[in-house]
C-alpha cells in the first residue's frame, strides 16, 4: 500500500477536487463555447446533457473495472490522464470547435449550430469527464473492498464530498477565476490540481521510483507546462493580431477592435458587431441612425432611457444631433462601462448604472420621453426583456407622448421569426408600432408608443432639423416606416422561446450568407474554399 493511502483523507480529497473539477470544466466549456456559439440556453443544455452523458458512462466504466481490479492505480493513471486533457483545452479547444463549424458549413444546411455545439462538447469534454466519473465507484470499491465495513456510510461521505466539491468547482470559476485570469487560466489551474492529485500518489510509494512509472509522470508534467504556454499565448480570435483589446468579464467575451474608420465591440467572434464609435463626426451609417427617429418622433426629448447602454454610441449620437439631454444608460456588465471610456469616448453627460434592465425598470418610479431598448446580442436575448410582462413595465415608464425604440438584430424573410413574435408582443402593449429595416444588415428598428406621434408632427420635426445629413435620412425613413401586421404570437414570462426562435435565425442568416462558399467549394473543391477564405 502506497503511504498516502494509510489515510483515508486522501481518498475523500481526490473525491472532492474531482467533483470540483467536472463543474470548473463545465462552466469552462460554457466560457470556451460562447465566444462561438453564444451562451444562450440551448448550448448550456448540450454542455450539462453531454457531461451528463460522460459522467454516466465513467461510473459504468468504473465501477466494472473497480470490480476486476480495486487497485487505485488505474483511478489515479486516469486521472493524470484527464489533467492533461483539461490542460490541453484551452491551447486546442478552438481550433478544434472553428474545424468542426467549418466541416459542417460545407455539408449542413439547417441548425448549424446545434449540431456544431454538440459535436465540439463531445470531441472536447466527453472523454476527460468520462475519465472523472470513474472515481466514485473506484474508491468506492477500494475502501470496502479493504474492509471498510459500512458500505452506505463510505458512499454518503465520497457523495458528500464530491458535491462539496462541485460547490465549491461552481462558485470558483464564476467569481473568482475567470473574471481574474480568463477562461484559459481556469482551465489549468484546475487541471493542475487534478496533475497534483495524481502525481502525489505515484510518488508516495517504492512504485513512483520505477523508471517506467517515472517517465510517465514526466511526460504527463511536460505536456501539461506545454500545453500552459500555448493555451495562454492566443486569444479566442486567433487569426486576429490587431485587436485592442481581448478579455472576459462575468457575462461576457470582450473583443475591441480597430478599423479605419471605426472602434468596433464585438461579444462573438464568429459574427456581430454589438458597438460602433466612428472615427469622424457624423452618422454611422448603422442601426443607431435610424433609431434617432425616436427623439423626432417624441413629443419631447428631455430624458432618455437607454436599456443596453454598451459603450455609448446611442447616446453620443443623440447628445451629438438633438443637443442637452437627461440620458440614463443600464448596463449589466461594468467591463462593457469600463471599455466603453477607454476606448469608446463615451459620453460623460450620460449616467451609466450596472443593472439589469428589467430589474432596474422594477426599482425606477421616472418617466422618460424615450426609451432604447438595445439589449439583444445576435442570438443572445435575455427573455426577461422580450416577454410582454416587460414592455409593459416599459410603457408605464414613458412620459405622455414618449416613444420606445428597439433594436431587434436578427431580421430574417422568415414570416415567424423572432422578429415576428418581438413585434406582436409589443403590438399588445402599444396601439401605435412603426418598424423600418436597416439597409445593408439584418438590423430591424421598432417604434412604438401610447399616442399617434407617426402624423404631421413628425414631418414638421423632420423638416425644422438643422443638420442636412441627418435630417435626409429621417425623411427617407419616414417614407419606409411600415404598419406590422400583428400575428397574436405573444412572448410571457411563462413562454418565451427566444433560444430557438434566435438559433431559426441565426440558421437563416448563416444559410444566407453562405451560399457563394457552398458553390466555390461544389465548384472547386477544398482547395478551392481554402483560397477564397
Amino acid at each position: 500500500m502506497r503511504k498516502v493511502l494509510k489515510n483515508r483523507t486522501y481518498l475523500y480529497l481526490t473525491e472532492f477536487f474531482s467533483g470540483m473539477a467536472v463543474m470548473a470544466v463545465e462552466l469552462g466549456a460554457s466560457r470556451l463555447l460562447a465566444p462561438y456559439f453564444s451562451s444562450s440556453q440551448i448550448v448550456w443544455t448540450i454542455i450539462i446533457a453531454t457531461i451528463m452523458i460522460a459522467m454516466a458512462l465513467g461510473n459504468l466504466y468504473g465501477g466494472v473495472r473497480a470490480d476486476k481490479d480495486p487497485n487505485p492505480d488505474r483511478l489515479y493513471r486516469r486521472l493524470l490522464i484527464a489533467s492533461v486533457w483539461i490542460a490541453l483545452i484551452p491551447a486546442a479547444g478552438k481550433y478544434v470547435i472553428l474545424g468542426i463549424t467549418g466541416l459542417l458549413v460545407i455539408t449542413v444546411s439547417q441548425n448549424l449550430l446545434i449540431i456544431a455545439s454538440f459535436l465540439a462538447c463531445m470531441v472536447i469534454f466527453v472523454f476527460p469527464c468520462f475519465l472523472l466519473g470513474t472515481c466514485t465507484p473506484s474508491l468506492a470499491r477500494y475502501v470496502t473492498g479493504e474492509g471498510g465495513g459500512e458500505v452506505g456510510a463510505v458512499v454518503g461521505r465520497l457523495g458528500a464530498f464530491n458535491t462539496i466539491g462541485s460547490i465549491i468547482g461552481t462558485f470558483l470559476p464564476t467569481f473568482v477565476t475567470i473574471p481574474a485570469v480568463g477562461t484559459a487560466v481556469t482551465f489549468l489551474i484546475f487541471a493542475g490540481i487534478l496533475l497534483a492529485i495524481a502525481l502525489i500518489y505515484f510518488l508516495s510509494g517504492t512504485d513512483g521510483g520505477q523508471r517506467k512509472g517515472r517517465a510517465g509522470l514526466i511526460i504527463s508534467v511536460l505536456l501539461f507546462v506545454t500545453a500552459s504556454v500555448f493555451a495562454v499565448r492566443d486569444g479566442f480570435a486567433f487569426w486576429e493580431r490587431d485587436l485592442l483589446y481581448e478579455g472576459e468579464s462575468v457575462y461576457n467575451y470582450l473583443q475591441v477592435k480597430d478599423t479605419p474608420d471605426s472602434t468596433i465591440l464585438s461579444t462573438n467572434v464568429l459574427f456581430g458587431v454589438q458597438s460602433v464609435t466612428m472615427k469622424t463626426d457624423g452618422l454611422t451609417g448603422m442601426y443607431y441612425d435610424y433609431a434617432m427617429a425616436a427623439p423626432v418622433l417624441a413629443k419631447k426629448r428631455e430624458r432618455m432611457l437607454i436599456l443596453g447602454m454598451g459603450t455609448g454610441t446611442y447616446a453620443r449620437q443623440c447628445l451629438r444631433y438633438f443637443g442637452d439631454m437627461e440620458i440614463t444608460g443600464v448596463e449589466i456588465d461594468d467591463k462593457i462601462t469600463a471599455l466603453s471610456h477607454r476606448y469608446f469616448d463615451a459620453p460623460e453627460e450620460a449616467q451609466v448604472l450596472t443593472y439589469d434592465g428589467r430589474a432596474f425598470l422594477a426599482g425606477d418610479s421616472g418617466t422618460y420621453d424615450v426609451i432604447m431598448v438595445d439589449a439583444y446580442q445576435d442570438i443572445t436575448i435575455p427573455f426577461q426583456m422580450s416577454s410582454v410582462e416587460f414592455f409593459r413595465a416599459v410603457r408605464d415608464h414613458l412620459a405622455e407622448g414618449g416613444v420606445l425604440v428597439v433594436n431587434m438584430n436578427m431580421k430574417t424573410a422568415a414570416e415567424d421569426g423572432i422578429c415576428a413574435y418581438l413585434t406582436d408582443t409589443i403590438a399588445d402593449v402599444f396601439p401605435y408600432l412603426r418598424t423600418v429595416d436597416v439597409p445593408g444588415s439584418t438590423n430591424r428598428e421598432l417604434f412604438a408608443a401610447c399616442d399617434d406621434v407617426f402624423g404631421e408632427a413628425f414631418s414638421k420635426n423632420i423638416s425644422q432639423m438643422a443638420d442636412p445629413a441627418l435630417r435626409d435620412l429621417m425623411a427617407k425613413t419616414a417614407e419606409r416606416l411600415c404598419v406590422p401586421e400583428s400575428g397574436g404570437r405573444i412572448l410571457t414570462d411563462d413562454r418565451a422561446p427566444v433560444e430557438l426562435l434566435g438559433m431559426r435565425a441565426i440558421d437563416d442568416i448563416i444559410k444566407e450568407e453562405l451560399v457563394y462558399y457552398k458553390e466555390i467549394f461544389r465548384r472547386y473543391g477544398l482547395s478551392g474554399l481554402l483560397g477564397q477564405v
